[in-house]
């Protein structure tokens, strides 16, 4: 245990609760408007922000942030005003983002430290910085959940009902838009491009399994999120491999023993 007394593991772990809990409340509103594909669009229209940001010298983290945030206003402007089909508009984003990334990344002079990691993540490089940036946005996020959590209910599950309700619909849909594109910009570094879309979706397809209530289901992500990152980022320290690759093959593992476990409960129910 004496690896908890070093800074740069008690800043891995107090990161990994606050990705933990920003992401399963996000997951559940991405899983529950079956907005995973645009969040893998801009999760990879990130890298064209990356890319830019090297070669400009730039922190490639604020041009990531605009490219988010930019490619995520984009799609929704695109399905809602010009009536593109949404997965159209994200695929446009995606190929984008990473023709950009990769042009400019190879224009950057030298070789490119970091890629690596905002690509496949390194949970040990959080810094404090990193940790009061997204402790801001986690209050922030759960501040605006908790004010409008009804109207969010309802947009998620029932759009056409929440515009007879004269209810914000567009107004929901862009700042949850916005949320999920800072999330993803906040957290390449965690957890990276390739592995980012496993906090988003594993974690809330388990809850699923158990509850069918939103809140019931935002809940228990949270708790599976917290449990299984912190199960894997022991896990990747005591073996010596990649956090974020254990903390996958945790969510995972859990997916299948939940979903073999609820089967042989309905059998026996039938029984």
């Amino acid at each position: 245990m004496e690896i908890l007394g070093y800074t740069f593991f008690q800043n891995a772990l107090i990161g990994v609760l606050l990705v933990s809990v920003a992401s399963a409340i996000i997951g559940t509103y991405v899983v529950t408007r079956r907005m995973v594909f645009i969040s893998g669009g801009i999760t990879h229209a990130c890298f064209g922000g990356l890319g830019l940001g090297y070669f400009l010298g730039m922190n490639p983290l604020f041009m990531a942030m605009v490219f988010a945030v930019g490619s995520s206003l984009g799609v929704e402007w695109l399905s809602t005003k010009q009536r593109v089909r949404e997965d159209s508009a994200i695929a446009v984003m995606w190929a984008f983002g990473m023709a950009i990334g990769t042009l400019f990344i190879f224009l950057s002079p030298g070789y490119v430290p970091e890629l690596t990691s905002f690509l496949f993540g390194n949970i040990l490089t959080i810094t404090a910085t990193d940790l009061t940036l997204f402790a801001i946005y986690t209050a922030v996020l759960i501040a605006f959940f908790t004010l409008m959590y009804r109207v969010i209910v309802i947009c998620a599950f029932d759009t056409d009902f929440a515009t007879t309700m004269q209810l914000p619909v567009k107004a929901i849909n862009y700042t949850m838009t916005i949320f999920i594109a800072v999330c993803i910009v906040l957290t390449i570094r965690l957890i990276g491009i390739m592995l980012l879309m496993s906090l988003f979706t594993l974690p809330q397809m388990i809850a699923e399994i158990y509850s069918k209530q939103y809140k019931q289901m935002t809940l228990l992500a949270i708790a599976i999120s917290v449990i299984s990152s912190l199960s894997g980022l022991f896990i990747a320290y005591f073996i010596d491999v990649p956090a974020s690759a254990t903390i996958v093959i945790v969510l995972i593992t859990l997916y299948c023993v939940a979903r073999v476990s609820k089967t042989l409960l309905q059998r026996r129910k039938l029984q």
